[in-house]
Protein backbone atom coordinates (compact mmCIF):
# COMPACT_ATOMS: atom_id res chain seq x y z
CA UNK A 1 0.00 0.00 0.00
CA UNK A 2 1.49 3.35 -0.83
CA UNK A 3 0.17 7.12 -1.32
CA UNK A 4 -0.61 5.93 -4.89
CA UNK A 5 -2.72 3.00 -3.62
CA UNK A 6 -4.53 5.03 -1.17
CA UNK A 7 -5.68 7.41 -4.40
CA UNK A 8 -6.71 4.19 -5.91
CA UNK A 9 -9.46 3.67 -3.11
CA UNK A 10 -10.61 6.91 -3.20
CA UNK A 11 -14.40 7.45 -4.89
CA UNK A 12 -15.09 10.03 -7.66
CA UNK A 13 -16.30 12.59 -5.45
CA UNK A 14 -13.28 12.81 -4.00
CA UNK A 15 -11.33 13.60 -7.01
CA UNK A 16 -9.46 16.78 -5.17
CA UNK A 17 -8.23 14.94 -2.06
CA UNK A 18 -6.40 12.40 -4.92
CA UNK A 19 -5.33 15.50 -6.34
CA UNK A 20 -4.07 16.93 -2.62
CA UNK A 21 -2.68 13.65 -2.11
CA UNK A 22 -0.40 13.70 -5.20
CA UNK A 23 0.68 17.14 -4.39
CA UNK A 24 1.65 16.45 -1.00
CA UNK A 25 3.28 13.34 -2.29
CA UNK A 26 5.44 15.54 -4.54
CA UNK A 27 6.36 18.26 -1.93
CA UNK A 28 9.57 18.76 -0.54
CA UNK A 29 9.08 21.82 1.51
CA UNK A 30 9.94 19.58 4.36
CA UNK A 31 12.63 17.95 5.50
CA UNK A 32 11.83 13.62 4.49
CA UNK A 33 11.78 13.30 8.27
CA UNK A 34 9.48 16.02 9.00
CA UNK A 35 7.06 15.10 6.05
CA UNK A 36 7.24 10.88 6.73
CA UNK A 37 6.25 11.68 10.59
CA UNK A 38 3.49 13.87 9.95
CA UNK A 39 2.55 11.25 7.36
CA UNK A 40 2.40 8.53 9.91
CA UNK A 41 1.50 10.33 12.57
CA UNK A 42 -1.71 11.63 10.65
CA UNK A 43 -2.38 8.72 9.31
CA UNK A 44 -2.64 7.08 12.92
CA UNK A 45 -4.66 10.19 14.18
CA UNK A 46 -7.30 9.80 11.45
CA UNK A 47 -8.13 6.01 13.12
CA UNK A 48 -8.76 4.62 9.54
CA UNK A 49 -6.70 1.60 8.91
CA UNK A 50 -6.16 2.02 5.19
CA UNK A 51 -5.00 5.27 5.27
CA UNK A 52 -2.87 4.37 8.06
CA UNK A 53 -1.39 1.38 6.37
CA UNK A 54 -0.88 3.53 3.36
CA UNK A 55 1.27 6.06 4.83
CA UNK A 56 3.60 3.96 6.87
CA UNK A 57 3.93 1.69 4.05
CA UNK A 58 4.84 5.15 1.88
CA UNK A 59 7.31 6.02 5.13
CA UNK A 60 8.68 3.31 5.55
CA UNK A 61 11.81 3.57 3.86
CA UNK A 62 12.23 6.69 4.39
CA UNK A 63 12.08 6.70 7.85
CA UNK A 64 14.38 5.54 10.60
CA UNK A 65 12.98 2.49 13.26
CA UNK A 66 13.23 5.29 15.80
CA UNK A 67 11.41 7.96 13.81
CA UNK A 68 8.31 5.35 12.59
CA UNK A 69 7.61 4.70 16.20
CA UNK A 70 8.08 8.36 17.23
CA UNK A 71 5.62 9.11 14.70
CA UNK A 72 3.03 6.85 15.89
CA UNK A 73 3.80 7.51 19.48
CA UNK A 74 2.97 11.27 18.65
CA UNK A 75 -0.76 10.23 17.60
CA UNK A 76 -1.28 8.47 20.37
CA UNK A 77 0.29 10.30 22.76
CA UNK A 78 -1.46 13.57 21.50
CA UNK A 79 -4.97 11.35 21.42
CA UNK A 80 -4.46 11.74 25.23
CA UNK A 81 -3.41 14.90 25.53
CA UNK A 82 -5.83 16.59 23.20
CA UNK A 83 -8.78 15.04 24.90
CA UNK A 84 -7.68 16.43 28.52
CA UNK A 85 -6.12 19.70 26.97
CA UNK A 86 -9.39 20.17 25.05
CA UNK A 87 -11.42 20.02 28.39
CA UNK A 88 -9.75 22.11 30.16
CA UNK A 89 -9.70 24.99 27.37
CA UNK A 90 -13.39 24.40 27.12
CA UNK A 91 -14.77 23.73 30.37
CA UNK A 92 -16.21 27.15 32.20
CA UNK A 93 -15.18 26.26 35.80
CA UNK A 94 -11.50 27.21 36.15
CA UNK A 95 -10.95 24.66 38.96
CA UNK A 96 -9.93 22.01 36.56
CA UNK A 97 -6.43 24.26 35.45
CA UNK A 98 -5.44 24.15 39.39
CA UNK A 99 -5.31 20.60 39.50
CA UNK A 100 -2.39 18.31 38.02
CA UNK A 101 -2.89 16.10 34.48
CA UNK A 102 -1.41 13.54 36.33
CA UNK A 103 -1.05 12.24 32.76
CA UNK A 104 2.12 10.60 31.72
CA UNK A 105 3.87 11.95 28.84
CA UNK A 106 7.42 10.98 29.05
CA UNK A 107 7.64 10.37 25.13
CA UNK A 108 7.31 14.31 25.00
CA UNK A 109 10.36 14.90 26.76
CA UNK A 110 12.51 11.92 24.94
CA UNK A 111 10.64 11.35 21.66
CA UNK A 112 13.86 9.81 20.79
CA UNK A 113 13.87 11.96 17.53
CA UNK A 114 14.93 15.21 17.25
CA UNK A 115 12.47 17.60 19.16
CA UNK A 116 11.22 19.96 16.83
CA UNK A 117 10.53 17.12 14.37
CA UNK A 118 8.14 15.52 17.21
CA UNK A 119 7.00 18.53 17.99
CA UNK A 120 5.87 19.23 14.67
CA UNK A 121 3.81 16.20 14.37
CA UNK A 122 2.03 16.36 17.34
CA UNK A 123 1.19 20.12 16.35
CA UNK A 124 -0.63 18.68 12.69
CA UNK A 125 -2.23 15.60 14.80
CA UNK A 126 -3.28 18.54 17.70
CA UNK A 127 -4.96 19.73 14.75
CA UNK A 128 -6.58 16.73 13.63
CA UNK A 129 -7.97 16.60 17.05
CA UNK A 130 -9.13 20.07 17.11
CA UNK A 131 -6.97 21.39 20.69
CA UNK A 132 -6.09 25.00 20.28
CA UNK A 133 -4.32 24.70 23.41
CA UNK A 134 -2.18 22.01 22.06
CA UNK A 135 -1.87 23.71 18.88
CA UNK A 136 -0.76 26.92 20.36
CA UNK A 137 1.69 25.03 22.32
CA UNK A 138 3.45 22.94 20.26
CA UNK A 139 3.68 25.88 17.26
CA UNK A 140 5.67 27.56 19.64
CA UNK A 141 7.86 24.54 20.42
CA UNK A 142 8.54 24.81 16.69
CA UNK A 143 8.55 28.40 15.84
CA UNK A 144 11.13 28.59 18.89
CA UNK A 145 13.16 25.48 17.40
CA UNK A 146 13.79 27.59 13.96
CA UNK A 147 10.89 26.17 11.47
CA UNK A 148 9.34 28.73 9.69
CA UNK A 149 5.59 29.34 9.59
CA UNK A 150 5.38 27.76 6.23
CA UNK A 151 6.57 24.42 7.30
CA UNK A 152 3.88 24.79 9.90
CA UNK A 153 0.97 25.57 7.55
CA UNK A 154 2.32 22.86 5.25
CA UNK A 155 2.39 20.22 8.04
CA UNK A 156 -0.82 21.49 8.80
CA UNK A 157 -1.93 21.18 5.16
CA UNK A 158 -0.60 17.47 5.18
CA UNK A 159 -2.86 16.88 8.37
CA UNK A 160 -6.18 18.46 6.58
CA UNK A 161 -5.46 16.12 3.51
CA UNK A 162 -4.76 13.30 5.20
CA UNK A 163 -8.24 13.72 7.71
CA UNK A 164 -10.32 14.46 4.10
CA UNK A 165 -8.80 11.15 2.60
CA UNK A 166 -9.76 8.88 6.08
CA UNK A 167 -13.56 10.58 5.53
CA UNK A 168 -13.88 10.16 2.17
CA UNK A 169 -12.87 6.11 2.59
CA UNK A 170 -15.46 6.01 5.79
CA UNK A 171 -17.98 7.66 3.61
CA UNK A 172 -18.54 4.65 1.21
CA UNK A 173 -19.97 1.15 2.19
CA UNK A 174 -17.31 -1.51 1.77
Amino acid sequence: MSIASLQDKLPGFAKDVRLNLSAMAEDDSLTPQQKYGTLVACGYATRNAVVAEALVAEAASRLSPEAMEAAKGAAVMMGMNNVYYRFLHLTSNPEYKTMPARLRMTLIGKPGVDKVDFELWCLAVSAINGCGMCMDSHEKVVREGGLPASAVQNAVRYASIIQSAAIALEAVPA
